[in-house]
């Protein structure tokens, strides 16, 4: 049984996406012509002139209704991953090769970030000395890496890989650096007094007691390196969800285009909850 609480939200919810779809609605409805020049609609000499019958005096919009992109949705999701060459491949496909891109980049970036956010965390000095470049390099936007990435790397695929891994590095470092140096320093003392080696020390007593801060920052990375890769495939992809957008951007099929962006929402959201259950997990009362 839900809550009351539960219950409030989803009717909350409820009632906000019926509100959505109906400003959704009745801006998209048909409106009456209007000439430049104050000329009536119903002029039927001026209707003739503008190529239309005198009985036409409403416009329809070109953005769909609703109803128009629940019946092109249906249509495209019926067959997501049909391949019928470069240029006609089904949104599936299109996703499926998102996502590749996005756990190879953002694998890579957590198996440099998290070692050299322990060596930030446990040595202050080496942090300090490094930190200023870190600073530097954090806040530049991940599509300024892509002319210098194309003339050096020279692959469109290796490319779109290295945005993600450059733009998913930092907030997992600096918050594996957080997370390990705000350890308590009972625990760090206790070790040191046991003569624990440094493999049991990392497995046993540091990454358990850094794993919440450090999930905090993977999921920070993994949501910039969901944005970024389409972003990046809008530029040199030849496939993906973000080539998909300014592809079908290109063929003017909004109705694909506003699909796309709910389905990159969606698993948004999904990769986000897979590491929030992950990081509740993990979770410890001291």
């Amino acid at each position: 049984m839900l809550s009351q609480e539960n219950r409030l939200s989803f009717f909350l919810s409820f009632v906000s996406l019926l509100g959505v779809l109906l400003i959704w609605q009745f801006s998209t409805l048909p409106q009456a012509s209007r000439s430049p020049y104050g000329i009536p609609d119903g002029n039927t000499e001026y209707q003739r002139l503008m190529g239309r019958s005198a009985a036409t005096s409403t416009v329809k919009s070109d953005f769909p209704t609703p109803g128009m992109f629940a019946r092109n949705a249906i249509e495209v999701l019926h067959a997501p991953f049909h391949n019928n060459g470069p240029n006609d491949r089904g949104i599936g496909w299109q996703l499926g090769a998102s996502l590749l891109r996005v756990m190879i980049g953002y694998g890579l970036a957590t198996l440099v970030a998290v070692p050299l956010g322990f060596v930030f965390g446990l040595q202050p000095v080496i942090q300090k000395a490094l930190n200023p470049f870190v600073q530097i390099l954090r806040p530049i936007s991940p599509l300024a890496w892509m002319p210098i990435a194309l003339y050096t790397i020279r692959d469109a695929e290796l490319c779109a890989i290295f945005v993600i891994f450059i733009c998913s590095l930092w907030p997992i470092l600096l918050n594996t650096a957080f997370g390990v140096a705000s350890i308590r320093r009972e625990w760090l003392n206790v070790i040191r007094t046991l003569e624990v080696r440094w493999p049991q020390r990392i497995f046993f007593v540091l990454l358990p007691a850094a794993a919440p801060t450090i999930l905090t920052g993977m999921r920070i990375g993994l949501g910039v390196a969901w944005l970024a890769i389409v972003a990046a495939e809008m530029l040199v992809g030849s496939s993906g969800i973000g080539y998909f957008v300014w592809n079908q951007w290109n063929n003017l099929s909004l109705s694909n285009v506003i699909l796309a962006v709910l389905l990159i929402g969606l698993t948004g959201m999904a990769l986000d909850a897979t590491l929030a259950f992950v990081q509740r997990s993990v979770r410890y009362a001291e």
